[in-house]
């Protein structure tokens, strides 16, 4: 056996997987399921109890969906992983595993205006209140720290400004209050940031972008780091007491540094349900195996359109960290040297008409609510993704009303850039 370390690549090829043991299959077959066979009464019990692993029905394991954990957890460099039917889905079971009702956690307020939509509004249904932060004053973080904080949330790369979180300082106030780091990953990807080398103890994702890549598959993917220690202060009942539902059997005490994927798995997709379709899970596999060369191609061409952008008479600004000028250019080479993404937003000078106008001009770009496809695509976040935020909240979550954002696909980039050319010359 060698003993070379497999990198990026091999990992987004082979991790996780082998051959069928039955019929030799090279790719991981789709595990068509609702349940599994047990061998005998010993074994159910034992897999009931948590005793042992292995599946007993399809809402909580599938063999397709273990590869998919396996891989993703392998590249993001954490002990284990769940996966589930999109990326809100990946969040609420992480915050339905951390908090309880009355207790709170900090988000930046640069986020994906359909997660501050969740934290803000369907969260308070729980009981769950969201403490906001500014990204660019790490100074908010901390004082937003009370006694009933149990989580800090961020994105690596925000959605939709481009934006670049500085992940090492703002991990070192969740370590001073206690409480785990999330990192949203979505945008890089682990090819391009890797959160947990930063200090995040939770990654997630909707591996419905960028790790599945062509826009045909809902998932969310939840990374344990295993660097937590639950049993802190009590902080974490779900994690650090006994669970009466499993005969007393205590999460960080029985599987102690990937307890939070068990207990992810076991109380939160058991109980609340959002399982990802062996399809889905099949699809997103297939997806990542080509991870690092379509990311390569990405943030390849979105610097070449953030560039003819930058230069262009009827547009105001770029927010791309690629741009050597850009103010967080310095955080994107520290934490995505390999650059800054494939999806960044701008300003047009026309304003909010302008950017109803590109949009009915352009015919390479596709005009939909999605990221990470191979194909470009184009969104008015005022009027779509974040329509649902009221003026001030838009304009903090970088969604005003001048602005357009890109998701820069793999076509090529003289294409990319001649379809907006033509789209910014019917502005008035």
């Amino acid at each position: 056996m060698s003993e070379q370390v497999p990198g990026f690549s091999t990992l987004a090829i082979h991790a996780g997987a082998a051959p069928d043991p039955t019929t030799g299959a090279c790719i991981t077959p789709i595990y068509q399921t609702a349940s599994y066979a047990f061998k005998d009464i010993e074994e159910a019990a034992q897999l009931f109890g948590l005793e042992k692993f292995g599946n007993i029905y399809g809402r909580l394991t599938n063999p397709t969906q273990g590869v998919l954990e396996e891989r993703v957890a392998a590249l993001e460099g954490g002990v284990a992983a769940l996966a589930v039917s999109s990326g809100h889905a990946a969040q609420f079971i992480v915050f339905h595993t951390l908090l309880q009702p009355g207790d709170e956690f900090i988000a930046s307020r640069k986020l994906y205006g359909g997660s501050i939509n969740q934290f803000g509004n369907s969260f308070k249904s729980f009981g769950w209140k969201v403490v906001w932060a500014d990204p660019d004053d790490i100074d908010s973080f901390e004082k937003a720290v009370s006694p009933r904080t149990k989580a800090i949330f961020i994105e690596s790369i925000a959605n939709p400004g481009g934006i670049i979180s500085d992940i090492e300082a703002i991990a070192k106030v969740a370590r001073r209050a206690g409480v785990p780091l999330i990192v949203d990953n979505t945008m890089a990807s682990p090819y391009l940031c890797r959160p947990i080398e930063h200090g995040a103890n939770i990654v997630v994702h909707s591996a419905t972008k960028f790790l599945g890549g062509h826009g045909n598959s809902l998932g969310g993917i939840i990374v344990d780091a295993g660097t937590f220690d639950w049993t802190r202060d009590g902080r974490y009942p779900l994690l650090s007491e006994p669970r009466p539902e499993y005969n007393g059997l205590v999460f960080n005490k029985n599987f102690g540094n990937f307890a939070f994927a068990v207990a992810c798995r076991a109380l939160g997709l058991r109980d609340l349900g959002p399982c990802i379709s062996p399809f889905n899970a099949f699809m997103i596999l297939t997806g990542i195996e080509t991870l690092p060369l379509r990311m390569q191609k990405h943030v390849e061409n979105a610097l070449a359109v953030a560039e003819f952008l930058s230069d262009h008479p009827k547009v105001a600004w770029v927010s791309y960290a690629g741009l050597k000028g850009d103010r967080y250019h310095t955080l994107q080479q520290k934490y995505a040297p390999k650059g800054a993404g494939a999806v960044f937003t701008f300003g047009l000078r026309g304003g909010y008409e302008a950017g109803v106008t590109l949009v009915k001009s352009v015919q390479l770009f596709t005009h939909l609510a999605n990221i990470g496809d191979t194909r470009s695509l184009l969104i008015h976040p005022a009027s779509t993704t974040h329509k649902q935020l009221n003026d001030s909240q838009k304009v903090a979550a970088g969604a005003g009303p001048d602005v357009v954002r890109l998701s820069v696909g793999i076509e090529d980039a003289a294409d990319i850039i001649a379809d907006l050319a033509q789209a910014l010359d019917r502005i008035d």
